[in-house]
């Protein structure tokens, strides 16, 4: 693992494309009612990355939407195809939640933890040695 590696991802359609420098500063699985809407599956794989760390190109739409806090949250998504691409919390200032299932190589990272595992559905297994009721990160 290396901070200058670049690694890259997009849209169903093609027509948004991003990257970013470095590893992620946190890969976890998200269990809220929120990401499993947005993206249509029982939770969301999630990576943390510095603002600074990620650049985009393509016609993204955004959804505001407002987290347990009752701060915003910014859900960028294709403007064509409507893959989620990334979220933008105001809790989480300086950070990118890219939508890791939108990467070319998804699989490189496994999540080290579970957010909002009260919301988890009941069949769900335990995928993670860290699960929290909530957030652990301040959303």
């Amino acid at each position: 693992m290396s901070d200058a590696s670049v690694h890259e991802g997009g849209c169903l359609c093609g027509q948004v494309r991003y990257s970013f420098t470095g590893d992620p500063l946190l890969v976890a699985l998200c269990h809220c009612t929120h990401c499993r809407k947005q993206g249509g599956a029982p939770f969301s794989l999630i990576c943390a990355v510095a603002d600074e760390a990620y650049s985009e190109r393509g016609e993204t739409r955004i959804y505001e939407d407002r987290g347990e806090s009752g701060a915003a949250v910014h859900r960028h998504f294709c403007a064509t195809c409507g893959s989620p691409i990334r979220s933008m919390a105001a809790a989480l200032p300086g950070l990118t939640i890219v939508k890791a299932g939108t990467l070319d190589t998804p699989d490189q990272w496994p999540p080290v933890l579970e957010a909002y595992c009260d919301s988890a559905l009941s069949w769900m297994p335990t995928i993670t040695d860290q699960r929290f009721a909530r957030s652990n990160i301040g959303e």
